[in-house]
């Protein structure tokens, strides 16, 4: 069969990588893709958000199965009018992605239905919001866009000014556009986090194993938040008997919610989850996998990915075997631009790929490469995600690390304790 991978980054190399492995598969088609995923699929300079593009290009391939990998055209919509061709298309519709898509519909969902989240306000006036802010007076309070920020839209607040120049930012100064024209202000949850993913069909839910992602851009959690510095797999410490319970509380309920609301979700779920004194909390969903929470995931994914991508489409998800997962851990590491995830530079050269051995349990994903001649150059602030296995947590970093060291370009920036709490 034929498949179309629609977006460019490190998660799309790692799904085109794990589905190039599929004995199903007989080619490999992404768009628009990326220098690196150019190794196992045939590319297309097709944006990712352009939905008449997306489904004219899936229709001259006559790809078998779409899969839609970031956020942005699953909530435009590019399910809904690949469906609409005839196509076999993977991911939410519009409807089910707004989940992801606006903060402040996924709050209220979650206070309908209770699920376990923090408590909350929604403000599309930044009078209102600063007045609200000024009663309020616990803090730190998590100041977020409502909209798609690219994870960059929270801004968590220790001091009354802090909260009121986020909520300016959004609301007056428009920093993050459409998505900022609704603020929701929440209550900080402390605790350790971690990423539960599940494929679901909106009838049966498949858990993937855990992840453990690092937003801050710096050591220790400092900085500003990005779309995520680092991950590993399965998340340290976590029980299984708290597996369970987020499964319990969280995923099942979140599923039903959106068959009651006639929003049904097939795709993966992702729930990013606090673990509080008080039990799990709901710090966000996403529509998607996560990145790069991805690339650890596909290096620990020993079953054939692509069955379980058709019977979410197909509604028989109770029909497939659970997955197999390799029990070893995997650490990624990502290498990013300087100044992210602020302004940053591009088409800066980078080398040093060539003197990395690669193989199964170890892989180097692109997030924003190019090829400029028989140059590889950066083309985004998050630029190559270092992917390991290893028989343990230290080894597994230990070979991230090691191979990120050979890697080379002007005001390369990256972690240097992903995995290590």
């Amino acid at each position: 069969m034929k498949v179309l991978v629609v977006g460019g980054g490190g998660r799309e190399h790692a799904l085109v990588w794990k589905i190039a492995k599929s004995p199903l598969v007989k080619e490999v088609f992404a768009a628009p893709g990326n220098a690196g995923i150019m190794e196992f699929a045939q590319t297309f300079p097709v944006a990712a958000e352009d939905v008449p593009g997306q489904v004219a290009l899936a229709k001259k391939l006559r790809a078998d199965l779409i899969v839609v990998g970031p956020e942005a055209p699953l909530c435009d919509g590019l399910v809904d009018a690949l469906t609409e061709a005839g196509l076999r298309a993977f991911g939410p519709n519009a409807a089910a992605a707004r989940i992801e898509g606006d903060k402040s519909f996924a709050r209220d969902l979650c206070r309908r239905h209770r699920i376990p989240g923090p408590g909350f306000r929604s403000f599309d006036d930044v009078h209102q919001a600063l007045a609200w802010l000024e009663q309020r007076g616990d803090l730190p309070v998590v100041v977020k866009a409502s909209g798609l920020a690219a994870g960059k839209g929270v801004t968590v607040a220790r001091s009354q000014k802090e909260a009121a120049a986020a909520v300016r930012e959004c609301l007056e100064r428009s920093r993050f556009g459409a998505a900022g024209t609704r603020v929701v202000l929440e209550d900080c949850l402390e605790g350790p986090e971690v990423s539960m993913i599940a494929l679901t069909d909106g009838r049966t839910i498949v858990p993937l194993e855990t992840a453990r992602d690092h937003k801050p851009v710096f050591d220790d959690d400092e900085g500003p938040n990005t779309g995520g510095m680092g991950a590993v797999s399965p998340a340290p410490r976590l029980a299984q008997r708290l597996t369970g319970q987020i499964e319990r509380e969280i995923l099942l309920p979140t599923v039903h919610a959106m068959n009651h609301e006639s929003r049904p979700f097939r795709g993966f779920l992702y729930a990013g989850v606090m673990l509080t004194q008080q039990g799990p909390k709901v710090l966000e969903f996403n529509a998607r996998l996560g990145d790069p929470e991805t690339q650890p995931l596909m290096m620990r994914l020993k079953s054939d990915i692509v069955p379980l991508l058709l019977a979410t489409v197909d509604g028989e998800l109770e029909r497939c075997e659970a997955p197999e997962w390799d029990p070893r851990p995997a650490v990624c590491v990502m290498a990013t631009s300087e100044g992210y995830p602020g302004s940053y530079p591009k088409g800066l050269e980078i080398r040093g790929l060539g003197g990395i051995e690669r193989d199964d349990d170890l892989q180097v994903f692109h997030s924003g490469t190019a090829r400029r001649g028989d140059q590889l150059i950066t083309a985004g602030g998050r630029v190559l995600a270092v992917s390991a296995l290893g028989n343990d947590l230290h080894a597994a970093r230990a070979r991230a690390y090691g191979a990120l060291e050979k890697i080379e370009f002007r005001g390369r920036h990256y972690r240097t304790d992903i995995g290590a709490r």
